[in-house]
């Protein structure tokens, strides 16, 4: 029992002082590692209560590609962070005033929130014996909400399209190929037999007729 709370306690310690060094780092590359750090130790909590499936998921996902993507994005780029934050003082009260709506939201659910103490049994009561966290997740997602499963994925299949759609741009300095001119070229067009004389070459005026 020892081993268990002790554990708790560093993977809860060091994830919360994770977080405060992602908001309190000046520079933006040790925010993106410090996320990590606390994805990380937010992935040991989830197996020490019992739900491997979620602990997998915020290493594979998160850290593995969301978290990662991050640290390229921002090492990659050449932001001027001093520009980006030229405008805080300006911006600072209409901050401030979102954040006490935040602040007096949190409050109204902390001070109206009651724990049932039946809930840890009303969780676990649906889940069959002998079969994992992951396997039953899978039982349930597959069969009773495959439907909004499926929806889910469509509805991220067109965001990625309209992500795509919108930031995509054709520059007009580009050659681009043309498929349907390519499929339509016969060997009249895409050639051209000429005979030179012997002992002569190409002359400089008739480069412009070779090279099309």
């Amino acid at each position: 029992m020892i081993f268990p709370a002790l554990f708790f306690y560093l993977f809860a310690g060091i994830c919360v002082a994770s977080a405060v060094m992602v908001i309190a780092s000046r520079n933006p590359v040790h925010s993106v590692l410090f996320l990590i750090l606390a994805f990380v130790n937010a992935s040991g909590l989830f197996i020490l209560m019992g739900a491997e499936f979620l602990a997998m998921l915020l290493i594979v996902v998160y850290v593995g590609a969301v978290a990662v993507l991050f640290l390229f994005v921002i090492m990659m780029l050449d932001v001027d962070f001093a520009q980006l934050r030229a405008g805080f003082l300006e911006y600072l009260p209409f901050g401030l005033l979102i954040g006490a709506i935040f602040l007096a939201e949190l409050l109204l659910v902390a001070g109206g929130w009651a724990i049932n103490p039946n809930i840890a049994t009303t969780i676990t009561s649906p889940i069959p014996t002998g079969v994992s966290n992951t396997q039953a997740l899978g039982l349930v997602l597959y069969t009773k909400y495959i439907h909004y499963f499926q929806l889910s994925s469509l509805v991220l299949l067109v965001a990625m399209i309209g992500a795509i759609v919108l930031t995509l741009r054709h520059k007009a300095s580009v050659k681009r190929q043309d498929i349907n001119v390519q499929n339509a070229r016969t060997p009249a067009l895409a050639m051209e037999v000429r005979k030179v004389a012997v002992g002569q070459g190409l002359q400089d005026a008739d480069a412009g007729e070779w090279v099309k």
